[in-house]
């Protein structure tokens, strides 16, 4: 059975809507600093609402970010070659276990 719209959470009803209540109006009128105080809250201004599209750009931002890594690890990669290597976990379990013979 599915849940009903006005049991849902808040954040899953949300979505891009074309008409805007008066308020959300007047908000954007006071961001675009086209609303002052005394005007009347009846005949509001038209305001531009589009609906925006930010994935895009996050995905791109994230794509040269995996580029830029994959760069430092290819200049990371000859230094780590060079570096004097670690025993191995089971040489050190054989090491550790004839100190206790011992």
């Amino acid at each position: 059975m599915s849940i009903d719209r006005s049991l849902k959470i808040k954040g899953a009803l949300t979505r891009h809507r074309n008409v805007l209540s008066r308020v959300e109006r007047i908000e954007k009128l006071k961001e675009e600093e086209r609303w002052q105080e005394d005007n009347s809250v009846f005949g509001l201004p038209k305001v531009a609402h589009r609906k925006s599209h930010a994935g895009k750009k996050e995905k791109a931002a994230l794509k040269e970010a995996a580029a830029g890594a994959e760069g430092a690890a290819a200049t990371a990669a000859p230094a780590a070659a060079e570096a004097p290597k670690a025993e191995p976990k089971a040489e050190k379990k054989a090491d550790k276990k004839t100190d206790k013979k011992k």
